[in-house]
Parts: structure tokens; C-alpha cells; sequence
């Protein structure tokens, strides 16, 4: 069965200027940082944009460091996000499409003092990584893992997750959706998983880097690119 998924990630608040670079399909998925500090207007004008989009049967995104209000008053997220019915928000938890299971979590290694840090190596996030449903088939994450795709440009310091990866590597999800390091925009195979860095914004907040589309056949597991 194939199905055609656009990944995203990392708009900070300019999300208007990619919708005319969405070419519609089943499934649009977003890893986080929709917004620059997570207010609840930001959160509010990013649900009310995600939820205007009518070429996507489904439109699933979580939350990364920026997005504050997820953390600080889940409540008032909560209920913004209530008021839509065409988009789905997922913190550690799954859903199922059409036997496709999507599994969305949050967390990261301490990266300054943005949200959903945990220490890195620790055994907090030690438990958020171990509970991935073993069969989960698309995995969403706002950071990437350790060594792949999370390079700054011109650093040669690894930002992703050491934990996260030795995770991926024993459950081996199809899919793995990140975003989070602007300059790791990209993909690899490896090990059975497609990973996707998705961020659309460079390392200067500029709109630079495409949304990527494929169609995924997730019986082969491969990719046909239609917009990279």
C-alpha cells in the first residue's frame, strides 16, 4: 500500500510561506517547533493555518523546544487544539491510519534552557525512548538521533540523541521523522529506518529548504521522492 506523506518541520512561525509548497496527499506530518517561544496566539495562528489545509487526508504534527505552551499549560494547548477536528497533536502517544502506526514524542537531550529537555543519557529519557510501541511504524521525534542527520554546518559536534538511536536500532520503525538542527535537512537509510530531517528554515530563520514529499510503500519500505 503507498501512500504519499509530505514531512515538515521547524516553521517557527512561518508556516504561511510554505503553503503553496504542499502538493497534497494522505498524510502531513510536522515535528515541531511551529512556533519562536510558544505563546498562545503563535500556537493558536499555526492550529488555525494546519487546520485550513484541505489536500491532506490526515495532518499530524508534536511539538519541539520552542513551543512552550505545550509544557508550561497543556490545558490551554489542549483545548486550542480541540477546536479542530482535522488535525491530530500526539505527545508520546500513538495513532493508527489505516494500519500505519504514528507515534509522536517531544523530548530531547538538554539543549540550552528550551522546552522538553531532559539530561541527556538519563534515565528520564532513557524511559521516554523505551516507551516507542515496539510496532510502531512511522516515529516522530523533534531532535534527531545521535549521528544522523544532526550536524550544524560547520560544527563538528552530534546534537541527536545517543539514547533515541539505540532505540531506532532495536525497534526499527519504517520512518523516522525529526527536525530541530536547521542544517541537518535531509535523508538516510539505515538499519531499515528512513530518516527525515524535515526543517524548512535554515540556521538564519530564512524559508530555504523545500517540504519533502514521497510516496512510501510500506510494505518495500522505499521512498519515491517527489519533492526534495
Amino acid at each position: 500500500m503507498k501512500k504519499r506523506i509530505t514531512f515538515i518541520s521547524d516553521t517557527h512561525n512561518k508556516h504561511k510561506q510554505i503553503t503553496e509548497d504542499l502538493p497534497g496527499g494522505d498524510i502531513l506530518l510536522c515535528a515541531g517547533d511551529i512556533s519562536s517561544m510558544g505563546y498562545e496566539h503563535e500556537i493558536k495562528e499555526f492550529c488555525a493555518w494546519f487546520d485550513k489545509i484541505k489536500n491532506y487526508d490526515h495532518k499530524i504534527f508534536i511539538a519541539g523546544n520552542h513551543d512552550w505552551l505545550f509544557q508550561r499549560k497543556p490545558e490551554v494547548a489542549k483545548e486550542i487544539i480541540d477546536s479542530y477536528k482535522t488535525i491530530t497533536y500526539l505527545q508520546d502517544e500513538a495513532v493508527t491510519l489505516d494500519g500505519i502506526k504514528i507515534y509522536g514524542s517531544p523530548w530531547q537531550p538538554e539543549f540550552y534552557s528550551w522546552a522538553f529537555n531532559l539530561p541527556r543519557n538519563g534515565e528520564e529519557i532513557s524511559e521516554k525512548w523505551e516507551a516507542i510501541p515496539a510496532d510502531t511504524d512511522i516515529l516522530i521525534t523533534h531532535g534527531p538521533a545521535w549521528g544522523i542527520l544532526d550536524n550544524i554546518l560547520g560544527h563538528i559536534d552530534k546534537l541527536g540523541c545517543e539514547l533515541l538511536t539505540e532505540r531506532i536500532q532495536k525497534i526499527q520503525p519504517k520512518i523516522h521523522l525529526c527536525g530541530h538542527i536547521h542544517t541537518g535537512r535531509g535523508h538516510r537509510y539505515v538499519n531499515g529506518t528512513n530518516h527525515v530531517n524535515a526543517a524548512v528554515l535554515d540556521e538564519r530563520y530564512t524559508y530555504m529548504q523545500d517540504p519533502i514529499t514521497v510516496d512510501w510503500d510500506n510494505e518495500t519500505n522505499k521512498f519515491e521522492f517527489i519533492q526534495f
